[in-house]
């Protein structure tokens, strides 16, 4: 494939990716994903290696993303470190177990992981979410692990945050306000993706068939044109949100992930 037009194509999809991170709360790894993985296929390289490099790649790209959203969370009081450092210890376990299961299973099996849980994000967005009018966190530690630990599984094992559905356990069940949920989602993918990238790096160090500039199965080459235009993007998606009628693009957007995840559920 012409350089120009795969780097081209990255940075659209950087683009895209960070200004609906911004706009709806949820990572961009839905597009990343897919993308990546056609561009690498299309260039030759084997369907499971481009599924690996490209899941790893994309959580790499989260990782600093949510760094910095959990900064600008934390500055408001938006943050429980209480159920977010044990929800995200427990998820630093769990996304080892995904990254690793994700380092043995088939590419088509992957996909389909992907394809479920990207039209389970939909459904989500398309589900609008009540909070409560008194919350009455029922968290405990007990819940927090098992909690941390499942995000942290189905983070290494798709290839996105999991924060889309971490957000509507924390409300719907543990009964947190919306924005609280939100920041403490944050606080703990930054566990779980540091766990969940740890693991692609280290079962992808040395495997044969990588494309160049490749860190085990995050390739740098990748990931700094996705992050140069994802990390700015999700600032300007966050001003948007503001201006727009949320409902409506929440509508809209998720008829797009129901697509995305079909296409991708069709290439296996």
């Amino acid at each position: 494939m012409n350089p120009l037009i795969y780097v081209g194509c990255l940075a659209l999809t950087g683009i895209a990716a960070g200004f609906s991170s911004g706009l709806f709360g949820v990572g961009g790894g839905f597009l990343m994903v897919p993308v990546q993985y056609w561009l690498l296929a299309n260039s030759g390289f084997d369907g499971t290696i481009a599924t690996r490099v490209a899941f790893g790649t994309s959580l790499a790209v989260a990782l600093p993303t949510m760094i910095s959203g959990t900064a600008g969370h934390h500055r408001k009081g938006a943050v429980s470190w209480a159920a977010a450092i044990p929800m995200g210890i427990a998820a630093v376990f769990g996304a080892l177990i995904g990254g690793t299961l994700a380092a043995y299973l088939p590419g088509s099996i992957l996909r389909i992981v992907f394809s479920v849980v990207v039209v389970t994000m939909a459904i989500r967005m398309l589900w609008k979410i009540q909070e409560c009018s008194a919350c009455d966190i029922r968290g405990s530690l007990p819940v927090y692990l098992v909690t941390g630990c499942m995000i942290g599984i189905l983070s290494g094992l798709a290839g996105i945050g999991g924060g889309v559905l971490l957000v509507p356990i924390l409300v719907i069940f543990l009964r947190f306000p919306m924005h609280l949920a939100v920041g403490t989602s944050s606080a703990c993918l930054i566990f779980s993706l540091a766990g969940a990238v740890s693991a692609y790096i280290f079962h992808g160090w040395g495997m044969p068939g990588l494309p160049p500039y490749s860190f085990g199965y995050i390739n740098l080459a990748q990931w700094a044109v996705l992050a140069a235009t994802t990390i700015p993007m999700a600032w300007i998606g966050a001003k948007g949100a503001h201006r727009c009628p949320a409902r409506t693009l929440q509508i809209i957007f998720a008829g797009v992930m129901i697509l995305i995840g079909l296409l991708m559920l069709i290439s296996t």
